[in-house]
């Protein structure tokens, strides 16, 4: 990627010739991307240099350059964008100094995105700016945009030549909290989830998050619109899809990140257009009749009669304008009109049917997180309320142990998906559907693969504590066998609905934004730790943005596809209630959940009781190759705890978080570690790579080669499971298939839900990952680029490792029947900018889709 982005030079023409006595020229170039046929900069656009060495009297700043003005330049072409290349020829005084800073003046019509700017200012030495952002023309703006070279300085090191502008910069971010943002505007201020609903439709009513005691939440990005009439605190909003929404220039899609999105998404929606428009034709709206025909409409093992192709593209035709139609017509030339197959079901088709595989995918799944050690037997819940799970459903199968002795050796674990949802589940099934609260007991083998010993699924009874619970025993046959699919197929779905809405959406997304809004208020980019985290937020506030505008919002995608319906979001501020910044630390999370012990001999500072597991045994790598980065990179700067005592930005930081970004958690103790020692600070900024880069990974990319086939994930559930003695149990005997997909969401959410996840899943071709950076020159200090080499050379190695394992045979849990390897946490350093596309592998350093 950086190649890519070093190899693309644009210039700028030099202003009249100066006083040559008084003056000298510095030389560099500029990188501008432009797409969607806009100009964006001009003869109009000018440059200028702040000086890091020399104050000018007047201002109490830096020396200031003349301006050098924007002309002519040098296309080039990366996919729909384009890359203009200036020189640049920039007047200065002989005793102007070194360039701290460069301002950039767009007098033109429209914006550009300005990639990077390079001044030479002697022959073996250039001062670099990386920018990567929107610059928007200053008639809009009516400031000009200022861009800090790559040079780090802790605030009380700063050199006085850029220290107001350091500070006044910081200043300008923060805004005064009032008025619509505009999209050429710059401020970062935060604000409750407050524009997922429609108040003035009653169907779409929906709590506002974040504040209160009853909803507790992060903060989000503010925007300021104008608020309902109806209850005076929801934002004003489109009823369905809302794209108009505020992101700042510097959070939003490059021009070849957009390009790229706007292609998968298009492939995404043709995908789930095709099938629909065939089962149209055929008067099949409902469900599908059977696996063969849901896996023959939906994935492309062959090219499909042209006759319904045509249907498709006539249709298209005449719904969408042209340039977009253009579009659809460039992708379905690249690409087939159906999805492709995923990973689950491409070696062995029925594979996901059996418990091992069901057992293994909490393991090396899509949600590997949630499953933990049973402390005690029988389950016990909220209230003090035993589960209905006794000893007579799992005596026998646990390899000739007594429950005792399975609970001390801790080979017995539980995947619970109950006391949170027991709550909700009259609410959520009054909207038509049929869902269980889950408890699923398993046995860990002495091959280290897990055997499904029972499931408790539960509904409310009668009173407000009552519960109404069946207990079902795994079994492989006949009518117990049966029941046994129906009841997993409950746990999926449960399993499913917490994966997507708390460990996807609340964990990494929603949980990483404030960091982002607080960085860029309190750090300057000057700052080491900014310049530390900033890849770790590339794209971020963009995408929760279109998450909330699409997804997210009422009757928006997740709630027409997920369990909860409307109540998903309320769901989630549920569960932030119990979220700790500090549990997310992937060594505490495991310790936690019973599966790890603290051992300070190893390198994570844990070993794993459950050996055989690849997201704890690959993560553990990860987590030690950030930290070991992360350790190297803050002892660089910070010499004492007293350092980082006394970084009034960092502590600034530190306490925005805290009291503001997620301040609904701020008198939890527990919930976060004081800024008070080095020690602290890694273990804090560790944590917070982690989530944004290797958590998300592992529980996003991995969504279509498991969930890309619902039947193994579905979503939510239309029946429940019959009772003996009913006509419906006979139906379901008569063909227990049929009523497992009459079951599970009809053909049209099964599509809708494939095409989202097709989507969240895709690689994007500016997609920058773990121990990469756009550009080798984002820091000019020698000493930070060998350490960062050496971060590179140990994901290498954690590759390396991690291809080892997946061969090893005795590693059962590393490939499972379905013969999907264990991938979604090889960090793809050596094959970077190779593969895109749906992979289900590689670490992107950010939440980015």
């Amino acid at each position: 990627m950086g190649k890519l982005y070093e190899s693309c030079v644009r210039c700028f023409k030099p202003s009249p010739a100066p006083d040559q006595e008084a003056h000298q020229i510095l030389k560099g170039t500029v990188v501008i991307s432009q797409s969607f046929g806009q100009s964006g900069a001009g003869k109009s656009t000018t440059v200028r240099l702040y000086s890091s060495t020399q104050v000018d009297p007047n201002t109490g700043r830096g020396k200031l350059s003349r301006e050098a003005t924007l002309d002519g330049g040098k296309i080039g072409k990366h996919g729909n964008v384009n890359t203009v290349t200036y020189q640049v020829s920039i007047p200065v005084e002989n005793s102007f100094g070194t360039p701290g800073a460069i301002v950039v003046k767009n007098g033109g019509r429209h914006e550009f995105f300005l990639k990077f700017a390079s001044i030479d200012i002697h022959e073996d030495r250039t001062i670099h700016f990386e920018c990567n952002s929107w610059v928007y023309p200053t008639t809009k703006t009516n400031s000009d945009r200022l861009f800090f070279a790559n040079t780090s300085y802790l605030p009380t090191q700063t050199p006085t030549a850029l220290q107001k502008l350091r500070e006044e910069e910081l200043v300008n971010l923060r805004g005064n909290g009032r008025g619509e943002r505009k999209q050429w505007e710059r401020i970062y201020d935060y604000d409750y989830y407050n524009d997922l609903g429609v108040p003035d439709s009653r169907q779409r009513v929906r709590p506002v998050l974040g504040g209160t005691k009853e909803y507790p939440y992060p903060r989000r990005g503010r925007t300021g619109r104008p608020l309902s009439r109806a209850d005076g605190e929801t934002e004003k909003r489109s009823i369905f899809i809302d794209l108009d929404f505020y992101v700042p220039p510097d959070e939003r899609f490059s021009p070849v990140k957009l390009s790229g999105f706007i292609t998968h998404s298009i492939q995404a929606v043709l995908h789930f257009v095709f099938p629909e428009v065939k089962s149209l034709l055929g008067h099949n709206i409902g469900n599908f009749e059977s696996f063969k025909e849901l896996t023959k409409d939906l994935y492309a093992r062959r090219h499909e009669p042209s006759i319904v192709e045509g249907v498709v593209m006539e249709k298209l035709k005449s719904l969408l304008p042209k340039d977009i139609y253009k579009e659809v017509i460039r992708v379905t030339k690249e690409n087939p009109l159906k999805f492709p197959v995923p990973q689950v079901i491409a070696t062995d088709e029925n594979a996901w049917r059996s418990d091992e595989e069901f057992a293994r995918e909490m393991l090396a799944g899509l949600n590997p997180g949630v499953i933990r050690c049973l402390e005690q037997f029988p389950p016990i819940g909220r209230g003090e309320k035993y589960s209905s799970i006794n000893a007579s459903h799992i005596q026998g199968k646990i390899d000739g142990l007594t429950i005792p002795q399975a609970l001390k050796q801790k080979r017995i674990l539980i995947l619970d998906h109950h006391d949170y949802l027991v709550p909700y589940l009259r609410r959520i099934n009054a909207q038509g559907l049929c869902i269980y609260a889950s408890r699923t007991l398993l046995f860990l083998k002495n091959d280290g693969t897990l055997r499904p010993l029972v499931i408790e699924l539960s509904l409310p009874g009668e009173g407000m504590e009552q519960e109404v619970s069946r207990v079902f025993v795994s079994a492989n046959q006949g009518t117990e066998g049966a029941l046994w699919m129906l009841a997993k197929a409950h746990v999926a779905v449960n399993d499913s609905g917490y994966h997507q809405l708390i460990s996807h959406w609340l964990h990494t997304h929603a949980a990483v934004e404030p960091f982002i809004i607080a960085t860029r208020r309190q750090l300057s980019t000057i700052h080491p730790i900014y310049k530390l985290l900033d890849p770790h937020f590339k794209d971020t506030m963009h995408i929760n943005a279109l998450a909330r505008g699409v997804l997210l919002n009422a009757g928006g995608v997740l709630e027409k596809t997920m369990f909860p319906g409307k109540y998903a979001m309320e769901l989630s501020s549920t569960i932030y209630e119990n979220w700790r910044f500090t549990e997310q630390a992937l060594p505490e999370d495991l310790v936690k959940r019973g599966l790890a012990i603290k051992d300070s001999n190893q390198p994570s500072g844990v070993t794993l009781l459950l050996e055989d597991y690849p997201y704890a045994e690959d993560g553990l790598d990860v987590w030690t190759a950030i930290k070991t980065w992360v350790t190297n990179f803050c002892s660089h700067f910070y010499r004492s705890d007293e350092d980082i005592a006394s970084d009034v930005e960092l502590q600034s930081w530190w306490k925005e978080i805290r009291e503001i970004g997620h301040g609904d958690k701020r008198d939890d103790v527990e919930c976060w570690l004081p800024l008070n020692s080095l020690a602290n600070l890694i273990q804090s900024l560790t944590t917070l790579i982690w989530i944004a880069s290797a958590l998300h990974a592992a529980v996003n990319f991995g969504q279509y080669g498991y969930a890309g086939f619902p039947p193994n994930r579905p979503t939510r559930c239309r029946k429940f499971i019959p009772q003996e003695g009913t006509l419906e149990f006979a139906e379901f005997i008569g063909n227990p298939d049929k009523y497992y997909l009459e079951m599970v969401p009809d053909r049209f959410t099964t599509t809708l839900g494939v095409a989202l996840i097709e989507v969240l899943s895709e690689h994007i071709a500016d997609e920058v990952y773990i121990g990469q950076r756009t550009s080798s020159r984002w820091t000019d200090d020698g000493e930070v680029l060998r350490l960062f080499d050496g971060f590179a050379e140990s994901l290498r190695q954690v590759e390396q490792r991690i291809e080892e394992r997946n061969q090893n045979v005795k590693l059962k849990n590393r490939l499972g029947p379905a013969k999907v390897p264990y991938t979604l946490l090889f960090p793809d350093i050596s094959n970077v900018g190779n593969e895109k596309g749906i992979t289900g592998k590689g670490i992107p350093n950010s939440v980015s889709i």
